[in-house]
């Protein structure tokens, strides 16, 4: 048995709210780069140019990359062998989200209540957290900023089976041309498909913690989303909705075992930030 005081997994979360603001990982900087050279449109071109430069400040300065610094999300890996001491894991993470708020300056975006007073939190807290009991005593925690823009434009359908792929492949596009520049292009496609309503949504967003450039390990599930790539970036939405053949950075595909009845088909958009870190505690 592994004990982990709980003021531990709060020092990380803290770190990790800002840097996930802040900095960019290599393969995502590489991206956003080929993009900027290969991107014909000439309005494409300088947004893609405004993005790098905005990216390169925030590094360089260690200021937020937009004004939109997400709601929290903290997907939550735990060993069924860890024990956690000192108080509540939950807590130990708002807290962290509480405090990594503060220090870094980051905007209050979270309400306490959805819809009557909606009153900010002022701290960005409470954020939203998944857990996933697993083998070990290892502790793994991923940390997402997910900004509204994007997350306002996503889509969530309960298709039949007879639909099939064909209705996928055009809700998937469909999706994204009706975004438009709401979800910030060159977005970054998150696609759950099966399980059920909830499962789908959930698949969706995972997909979008992939780092750049990382596949499906299934060889169809690969090729489709490479299809849907060319699909979605043939909208001509572009850059920043200015016009372009880089309309999405990404599409990422993740499924799960469904009811024989139904094809749960969610499409969870991320712009161009796509601001998520993984933090493995051994």
């Amino acid at each position: 048995m592994r004990t982990i005081p709980v003021n531990m997994v709060t020092q990380r979360i803290c770190q990790a709210v800002q840097d996930v603001n802040f900095t960019t990982p290599t393969g995502l900087m590489n991206r956003l780069k080929e993009i900027q050279e290969q991107e014909p449109s000439p309005s494409g071109r300088l947004a893609m140019t405004d993005i790098l430069e905005n990216r390169i400040i925030a590094i360089n300065q260690r200021l937020p990359m937009c004004q939109d610094t997400g709601m929290i999300l903290i997907f939550v890996e735990v060993g069924q062998e860890i024990h956690f001491t000192g108080g509540s894991l939950s807590e130990a993470i708002c807290e962290g989200v509480r405090q990594g708020s503060k220090e870094g300056y980051l905007r209050n975006s979270v309400v306490s209540e959805p819809l009557f007073e909606r009153r900010n939190s002022g701290d960005n807290t409470p954020p939203i957290i998944y857990y996933d009991l697993v083998p070990g005593n290892k502790l793994k925690l991923t940390v997402a900023a997910k900004g509204f823009g994007g997350e306002n434009m996503s889509c969530l359908v309960m298709l039949t089976p007879a639909q099939g792929i064909a209705e996928v492949k055009r809700r998937v596009v469909q999706c994204v041309a009706d975004a438009g520049p709401n979800a910030c292009p060159p977005v970054i496609v998150g696609v759950g498909i099966g399980g059920t309503m909830e499962m789908a949504a959930l698949l969706a967003k995972k997909a979008l913690l992939r780092d750049m450039g990382q596949r499906h390990p299934e060889a169809s599930y690969a090729a489709f989303e490479e299809e849907l790539l060319r699909l979605v970036n043939a909208t001509g939405v572009g850059p920043q909705g200015w016009g372009g053949k880089n309309t999405a950075l990404d599409v990422r595909v993740e499924y799960y075992p469904t009811h024989i009845a139904g094809l749960p088909l969610a499409v969870n958009l991320d712009c161009h930030l796509n601001r998520h870190i993984t933090i493995e505690m051994d």
